[in-house]
């Protein structure tokens, strides 16, 4: 159970009282959100908003996304007004596959260390709270995720994550973004349920879990959620 200084129980919080109460016991500071601008995070994004117009909004350029995903970060960017911060691989893509080919299809595990997981770790040094969009209904690896966990980077610094829709349902995703005229990514219209790099993500066959279209189903995750220690 993840329980505040007061005694409150995390779990038990709805999605926007809980935004509210980590705002208040961080006064605002050292707190950012991740966001691959799919509408879970968007969703996070609108309620964080209302108390902190300028939270940092990391999106983890990697070169390989779908042109169409860079269209809607540039637009909500414009139309919100995001403090953006791009985290960047260490080398260009040209670099990168120069060196290693086209390593997504020989190894997609390395390719998301490289390109993902070491500098989302980076961009995530000055920061205390880290807020994400994810939720237990996305896979089974994702079933036992709690609202607020300790985390601890590789270079040993702590920092809280926070799930705020852990608990939510598609339905209740896309319920809130219609209700709040937040803007829908056009890949979803297509039949994509959770877009990553554009060589690793496919549509997922009908009843498959929202993850399954990703890395042709080798793995449900990049790294980013599980190469962070949980301490």
């Amino acid at each position: 159970m993840s329980v505040t200084e007061a005694g409150i129980d995390y779990e038990t919080m709805t999605a926007e009282a809980l935004v509210a109460q980590i705002l208040r016991e961080s006064t605002g500071k050292g707190v950012c959100l991740t966001n691959s601008f799919q509408t879970e995070d968007m969703v996070v994004l609108h309620m964080l908003k209302q108390y902190l117009p300028h939270v940092p909004v990391i999106f983890l350029e990697t070169g390989y996304h779908f042109k169409e995903v860079i269209a809607y970060r540039d637009r909500m960017v414009a139309e919100w007004g995001l403090n953006l911060v791009n985290a960047m691989p260490a080398t260009t893509l040209a670099e990168h596959e120069s060196k290693f080919g086209l390593l997504y299809l020989v190894n997609p595990t390395e390719c998301c260390r490289i390109r993902k997981v070491e500098p989302l770790m980076r961009s995530l040094e000055p920061f205390d709270w880290w807020f994400t969009g994810l939720r237990r209904e996305q896979s089974p690896t994702r079933a036992g995720l709690k609202k607020v966990e300790d985390h601890k980077l590789p270079t040993g610094r702590h920092l809280k994550k926070v799930s705020v829709l852990a608990d939510w349902t598609w339905d209740q995703v896309s319920g809130y973004a219609k209700a709040h005229g937040i803007p829908e990514l056009e890949l979803y219209a297509r039949g994509y349920t959770s877009i990553g790099c554009e060589p690793c993500t496919a549509i997922p066959a009908a009843g498959a879990d929202a993850r399954s279209g990703r890395w042709g189903g080798k793995k449900l995750e990049c790294g980013i959620h599980t190469f962070s220690e949980k301490s």
